[in-house]
């Protein structure tokens, strides 16, 4: 097992880490930038090094800067959370070349997963059902009018190197399509330094439902359950719980078998997201697959009563895998407490916190950097806070999720608690009658008075 770890990320999931680390008897290295000084993850950490000025290309995005950090330490083993380096096969190779273990899947397996057009070729060759489109990236705007005349309106303009709906554009008729080809070629250049675009069928009203996995070095791959992700805004997920309340037996024993698959396919080490759209008549695609932990591994977490991140150290370190494939048992939502104003389209809002409270009770769980004296800086993601709740059913659980909303407190700056309220009343999201455009349409109303 190793004996320290250093943690090559920021907020609430570095924080999250140096828990679970602490309870295994590892040590652990924080890093942070100026802007996080005060922030609780350097403050629970057993060392800390700060990496460079606020910009995330000079502090949490800066290879040199972490091995440097990794060096001065001892460490001799890396972290990289989510978000930032996370899914960067370059990092990822300096660790191994360093002799540095790197806590996740392979150099290999995240080029591999991390193009769009690559893992799509890798699905289809092992079986696993993906959306009609392009073989690989379109040459001009002729060939993308003609893949799109035969795979039929309305279709979808993606970027290969794309995440977080960068570089993504619907086009619904032929006339529209040189101007979405234009626009998704120019932030995807601008976001990530390619410009390659791919088409595929635009499906309408879809579900995001995603299989959580966990495979060893030694070729063994088991799926943990899915999570539905479909309330999300710009492509942003703002609320996921396990399990779907679209799921049925058999969609989960085709989606589980898929995902299985699709990690099989590459040798997966570590653990990873396979996600897929889901139709209404429960067809499903494969999306994309996450080489890495994500946001909303908490839910899953709750409802396998499982600890996750212990699970990738243990993968990373040598340790097989259970080869259990879970089957929830109880239900978890996760709302993400983001820092920012959803009564001015979700404007971000960063500042001091005046005052914190996070609510408390059986089943009640807040993952959180923040508490009342902490400024939330403007450089990097919005989240503050991860809100999960866990009881016997749907119905208990939403339930729950209310009485904890009412008790959140965040005082001197804008949250998107009141939309997380205003969601766990709404009829259709009561009802599990939503899908990943639900928000388009989603009316905030007036802000409170106390707002």
């Amino acid at each position: 097992m190793f004996k320290k770890i250093l943690i090559a990320n920021r907020g609430e999931i570095a924080l999250r880490i140096v828990r679970t680390c602490k309870e295994m008897g590892i040590k652990t290295v924080a890093v942070y930038s100026t802007a996080d000084r005060e922030s609780l993850h350097v403050r629970f950490a057993d060392e800390a090094v700060c990496i460079g000025p606020p910009s995330s290309a000079q502090s949490y995005l800066s290879i040199p800067r972490i091995m440097a950090a990794v060096e001065i330490t001892n460490a001799d083993a890396v972290h990289p959370g989510y978000g930032f380096l996370a899914e960067n096969a370059d990092f990822a190779e300096v660790c191994t070349e360093y002799g540095i273990k790197f806590i996740g899947p392979s150099p290999a397996q995240i080029r591999k997963m991390g193009d769009k057009i690559t893992a799509k070729e890798t699905m289809i060759k092992a079986g696993v059902p993906v959306v009609p489109g392009s073989g690989g990236l379109l040459k001009d705007v002729k060939s993308g009018l003609k893949i799109a005349e035969e795979i039929k309106y309305p279709i979808i303009l993606k970027a290969t190197a794309g995440g977080g709906g960068k570089g993504m554009r619907v086009v619904w008729k032929p006339e529209d399509f040189q101007e979405a080809w234009d626009k998704a070629r120019q932030e995807a250049k601008a976001s990530f330094a390619n410009d390659g675009i791919y088409i595929e069928k635009f499906i309408e009203e879809p579900r995001h439902i995603e299989i959580q996995i966990a495979g060893d070095q030694f070729g063994k791959v088991c799926h943990l359950s899915e999570r539905d992700c479909s309330i999300q805004r710009r492509h942003q997920k703002l609320v996921e719980e396990s399990p779907s309340p679209f799921m049925t037996d058999d969609l989960r024993k085709r989606m589980g078998d898929a995902a299985i698959k699709a990690g099989e396919a590459i040798n997966y080490e570590g653990v990873g997201t396979v996600e897929f759209l889901v139709d209404k008549h429960r067809e499903f695609y494969f999306m994309e697959m996450n080489t890495r932990i994500q946001v909303e591994h908490t839910v899953t977490e709750e409802v396998i009563d499982h600890d996750l991140i212990k699970e990738q150290i243990k993968i990373a370190a040598g340790i097989p895998v259970s080869g259990e494939n879970y089957i929830p048992t109880m239900h978890a939502i996760e709302c993400r407490i983001n820092a920012e104003d959803p009564f001015k389209d979700f404007r971000p809002s960063p500042g001091s916190i005046k005052s914190f409270h996070s609510p408390k009770g059986h089943g009640v769980r807040v993952d959180t950097h923040v508490y009342a004296g902490y400024t939330v800086p403007p450089y990097y993601d919005s989240m503050i806070a991860k809100l999960i709740c866990r009881a016997q059913t749907r119905e208990e659980c939403i339930k729950k999720m209310q009485r904890a909303l009412d008790e959140f407190i965040v005082e001197g700056l804008k949250t998107t608690v009141p939309f997380h309220q205003k969601l766990m009343k709404d009829e259709k999201f009561k009802a599990g009658d939503f899908h990943t455009g639900f928000l388009a349409d989603f009316d905030m109303g007036d802000p409170p008075k106390d707002f």
